[in-house]
């Protein structure tokens, strides 16, 4: 089996080939930070500029790279939703433009669910089902995730999400962009304990996610303290929060295989290390994808593909492109105008 995997949903651009025994034949990848720093975060119209400039060349090195040509691609899966709606148009219709002309199947996989099949991708032996911590600059979830396409949400977040916090602590504090990074490496100079910065629904019987109640938090101490010192205490607020709602979430999931994480966040090395700790602690596997594989990329998209054609979904050239997209979508509402679901 042989997947191309387009990917376009925010300010990445990206095309790649995996085969269906976990092979990535090629992986191309267009970032667009430079566009974007002047602004301090991801303007979706320079963004979806960037993507139709770029998508086409990708695709092409991609193939190159991996010494094929389109014909010898079983489908192409593109992401077609959730995330900035221009970025997943380009994306979604190049991949219904390369299906039609080459006569192969359209996959159009849920971006989320890329990020939550991807830790299959890097490891052979973890098996469904497992707790999934989804915690990306757009979501932050828990997900019993049973199959490809199946999917239990226990919780989610009622605001921001903790890679958004990340991002606007970032730009409070002057520390450029993108904000995960520059904060973890702030964060490594200063004290975690400087700062006394509140932990949003930490020991709450409530199973979800608030992180603009530390945001603000962090608006009221610049200035007051080192940068270095705002940004560890920070850090270490996020941490302590998604420690506590995953223990909560472990204390009520079914039997799983492990704990898993996933998204733009997952590579922050204060989470990584704690979770791995929190598994340890409950006597479970801990599983993280690779660091490439944690940011949007187009690997995780074909494998997602990969997994979803091999159950024999295929989608209609009409599938139309999302803004929103949630994995469950059957999971309860919850309060919070700001819901990512």
């Amino acid at each position: 089996m042989l997947i191309l995997g387009l990917e376009s949903s925010c300010d990445e651009t990206a095309a790649a080939l995996v085969t269906g025994d976990r092979r990535v034949l090629a992986h191309k990848l267009a970032g667009q930070e430079a566009a974007h720093r002047p602004y301090g975060g991801v303007v979706p119209e320079i963004a979806a500029r960037a993507h139709v400039e770029a998508l086409g060349p990708l695709v092409e090195a991609a193939l190159a790279e991996a010494g094929t040509t389109l014909a010898d691609v079983d489908a192409i899966a593109a992401t077609a939703g959730p995330g900035l709606i221009g970025g997943v148009m380009v994306g979604l219709v190049t991949g219904k433009a390369l299906a039609l002309a080459s006569g192969k199947p359209l996959i159009a996989v849920n971006h989320l669910e890329g990020h939550a099949l991807s830790p299959r991708l890097a490891d052979p032996s973890l098996a469904f089902p497992y707790l999934l911590l989804l915690v990306s600059g757009g979501h932050c979830q828990l997900l019993l995730v049973e199959g490809a396409g199946t999917y239990r949400r226990l919780a989610t977040t009622i605001d921001d999400a903790a890679g958004e916090a990340f991002d606007k602590t970032a730009k409070l504090l002057g520390l450029g962009f993108p904000g995960g990074p520059a904060v973890e490496k702030a964060a490594q100079a200063g004290d975690p304990r400087a700062v006394q910065l509140p932990r949003p629904l930490a020991g709450s019987r409530e199973p979800h996610f608030s992180f603009a109640g530390l945001k603000s938090a962090v608006a009221r101490v610049v200035g007051q303290y080192r940068v270095e010192d705002i940004a560890a205490s920070f850090q270490a607020a996020v941490v302590d929060c998604l420690i506590d709602r995953t223990r909560r979430a472990l204390d009520v999931v079914p039997e799983i295989t492990a704990l898993v994480v996933a998204g733009g966040v997952a590579a922050n090395t204060s989470v990584r290390v704690a979770l791995e700790t929190l598994a340890s602690d409950y006597g479970i596997r801990f599983v993280a994808p690779p660091l490439w594989l944690c940011t949007d990329n187009a690997a995780m998209i074909a494998w997602a593909g990969a997994e979803r054609f091999a159950a024999g979904m295929v989608d209609p050239l009409d599938t139309p492109a999302r803004a929103r997209w949630p994995l469950d979508p059957d999971a309860e509402k919850v309060r919070g105008a700001g819901v990512k679901a």
